[in-house]
């Protein structure tokens, strides 16, 4: 993946990276050169977003669960330092995501059975439960990037 296509906007004001104090967001996330678009709460329609800030969000959701539950250090959206280019942000996806699996399987039955602990309204259900959605977000960021991967090579194409 290239970096024209990491950031590439397929249409106007899509949610992305930017350099820190370049975004048109209302909020900005993270820590280093390069920051989050957001806004609180979320634009109704959201914005369509870039391939840069879906997988962005991707690592930093693997980052924050490692964080809180694998012995890494604790982030947040507004501590991680984002990728500035594509191949530091799908280095940083292996990483995080090989971690996070590693740590899912090392927990076995009895771990995945254990009580969340937060947030309030799923305290009380199986952290089974939170690694399950991790896999929805996974194939469902994951197939929007598929997509947006597609539309790129095929942009400005004759289509006759």
């Amino acid at each position: 993946m290239t970096d024209d296509e990491y950031f590439w906007q397929p249409v106007p004001n899509c949610w992305t990276l930017s350099r820190r104090g370049e975004s048109a967001a209302p909020i900005s996330f993270g820590a280093g050169e390069f920051t989050m678009d957001y806004a609180e709460p979320p634009h109704d329609p959201e914005p369509v977003t870039t391939i840069a800030w879906r997988l962005a969000h991707l690592i930093g959701g693997y980052a924050s669960t490692n964080g809180k539950r694998f012995g890494r250090t604790p982030t947040t959206v507004s501590t991680f330092e984002y990728a500035g280019t594509a191949r530091e942000a799908l280095d940083q996806l292996d990483d995080q995501y090989n971690h996070w699996l590693t740590g899912v399987r090392n927990l076995g039955t009895s771990g995945l059975t254990e009580p969340q602990g937060e947030p309030p309204a799923f305290a009380h259900a199986p952290v089974a439960k939170l690694f399950l959605y991790s896999n929805v977000e996974l194939i469902h960021h994951g197939a929007e990037i598929s997509l947006l991967r597609d539309l790129y090579l095929h942009k400005g194409l004759d289509q006759r």
